[in-house]
């Protein structure tokens, strides 16, 4: 990174990576109603190696309060049941011939609070890998301004309220997901 500019695009592309997992660990945050997500990425022992759900059965949500999970393979029907009762979803598989059912029942008050804790601690993870970029692409605005690639002070100082700027955007975007994800949560269907 030899350039203010290649420094600023390294630094967005990871605070968009970190806004990417954090989307992805709220998909899987339960909510009061059903959605395929919350089981998708559970890891079912399939033969000795860990696999997503989503590469074992076809997941569907057939009413708003139950998951329709049908696997591709019926033997692996008992390691799937298990994964779901093993996973932190709370959730118990009713096997129904070849299918799994899973009923999804009402939150409780004091459950919905422990999800918002959750979010916010997702929320809190992803600002922290946020900051780390900003540390990082300040590190090399200084290491430009003291290398052999004459840049002005001025123009490093300009680089790194940039950088700032981005922070600012980023966590921005954040706060107003866990807002958003925190009313989902807490709302009653």
């Amino acid at each position: 990174m030899n350039d203010p500019d290649s420094i600023l695009l390294h630094t967005e592309e990871l605070m968009t990576k970190a806004l990417d997992y954090l989307n992805h660990e709220f998909q899987g945050l339960r909510s009061g109603r059903a959605s395929t997500a919350l089981v998708e990425y559970i890891k079912v022992d399939y033969y000795g190696a860990p696999t997503d759900m989503k590469s074992l059965a076809a997941i569907s949500t057939p009413e708003a309060t139950q998951i329709l999970i049908k696997p591709f393979d019926a033997s692996a029907l008992n390691e799937i049941r298990k994964a779901i009762e093993e996973s932190d979803l709370g959730l118990n598989p009713q096997v129904d011939g070849k299918q799994i059912r899973l009923n999804i029942p009402p939150l409780s008050t004091d459950r919905r609070k422990q999800l918002v804790s959750k979010a916010k601690k997702m929320t809190e993870d992803a600002k922290i890998v946020m900051r780390n970029a900003r540390r990082d692409g300040n590190k090399h605005a200084e290491a430009l301004g003291k290398g052999d690639s004459h840049i002005s002070e001025d123009e490093v100082k300009t680089l790194k309220s940039e950088v700032q700027d981005l922070l600012k955007k980023y966590e921005g975007i954040v706060e107003k997901k866990i807002e958003e994800k925190s009313k989902e949560i807490m709302s009653v269907n």
